[in-house]
């Protein structure tokens, strides 16, 4: 039947991975009925008892922890197609966290840690759900772990990672809307204190300083990443006596809901105001206007951050170290255009 994998071992008892493990390696712990559908199992997979055991001595549950912040974000679903892909071709299973609802406690990542019940962590675009005291070199060595996306806490800027440059990404997309003529360029951006929000301003401060532009305090809003917080943001833009001619939005989402708050107020976009998106999430291409907007290689980061991780985690391949960067795309479609005022 192909390649078997522990999981084909496991679906086929009916049990978990770890009751796989605890039948190979201390069958006395183990009830003697479930004990018989893993051996059975493993005799139609086909897969080799020995092979199985070696795993298990290498502390291999074939288990992938992915931390998220949020499984319906259409962003975070593409690049999910990609962990997904990879998890698949090597036999892994994937155990989601979804931190927007549940957060692990340190003491609850501390067990895991020590009882091997994932063999790794991936990280996307996600504030540590367990802290940074399991985050110690030790603690890093006994459970590996990869970035995906963007690093958004300090404690974690030196763990290996998969992102595009986001620096370079917000001054391309800045650079854009000046070229087209705009000089008063507001900037939309998610959260405070995170590395994210620091690399796009960061970007979007260094295009404005290289046209010798001046960057008004007030034209830096807050968007919570979300359309509701876009809509707050964009109507206090509208309030200020000298409104900005373009929005530069550091996520697609927030750039929707400034869209939305633009034609609320009986503006059209973007005749009368530019927006600018960042990620390329699907629903960019089918907004009114068509949204202009940073792609991100979503799947390729899913499948890259994946693989890193099972270097880190397999000691006979050979292990990258530091921060993988991806390369981004500017999609111009109708969002913006030359300021008409």
């Amino acid at each position: 039947m192909g390649t078997v994998s522990i999981k084909d071992v496991a679906r086929l008892a009916g049990v978990s991975i770890a009751t796989v493990s605890r039948a190979v390696n201390e069958p006395d712990r183990v009830r003697s009925e479930t004990r018989q559908r893993v051996q059975d199992a493993i005799r139609q997979t086909g897969y080799s008892p020995n092979s199985l055991a070696r795993n298990f001595r290498r502390g291999r549950t074939q288990v992938i922890m992915v931390v998220l912040p949020s499984v319906g974000d259409p962003f975070f679903t593409d690049v999910m197609r990609g962990v997904r892909a990879v998890a698949a071709r090597e036999g892994y299973s994937l155990l989601i966290n979804e931190t927007q609802f549940n957060t692990l406690t340190a003491d609850e990542i501390g067990a895991m840690v020590v009882s091997r019940q994932a063999d790794g962590i991936i990280l996307l675009a996600s504030l540590s759900p367990f802290g940074t005291r399991v985050l110690s070199a030790e603690s890093q060595r006994a459970l590996p772990m990869v970035i995906g996306c963007e690093t958004i806490a300090p404690e974690l800027s030196e763990i290996p990672g998969v992102h595009i440059d986001n620096v370079a990404a917000a001054r391309e997309a800045t650079a854009y809307l000046q070229d087209l003529g705009h000089r008063r360029i507001a900037f939309m951006y998610g959260e405070h204190e995170t590395l994210l929000t620091a690399d796009r301003e960061a970007g979007y401060r260094q295009a404005m300083e290289a046209a010798g532009l001046p960057v008004n305090p007030d034209w830096i809003v807050e968007g919570q990443l979300s359309i509701e917080g876009a809509i707050a943001a964009t109507s206090r833009l509208l309030d200020l006596p000298k409104r900005p001619t373009a929005i530069f939005c550091a996520n697609d989402e927030m750039a929707m809901g400034c869209v939305h708050a633009l034609k609320a107020a009986g503006l059209a976009v973007p005749r009368d105001i530019s927006v600018v998106g960042f990620d390329d999430t699907r629903y960019a291409r089918i907004t009114d206007p068509p949204l202009t907007t940073v792609r991100q290689p979503t799947r390729l980061i899913g499948e890259r951050v994946m693989e890193r991780l099972l270097q880190e985690i397999d000691s006979e391949r050979t292990a990258e170290t530091g921060t993988e960067t991806l390369p981004h795309e500017l999609v111009i479609r109708g969002s913006a255009a030359p300021p008409t005022h």
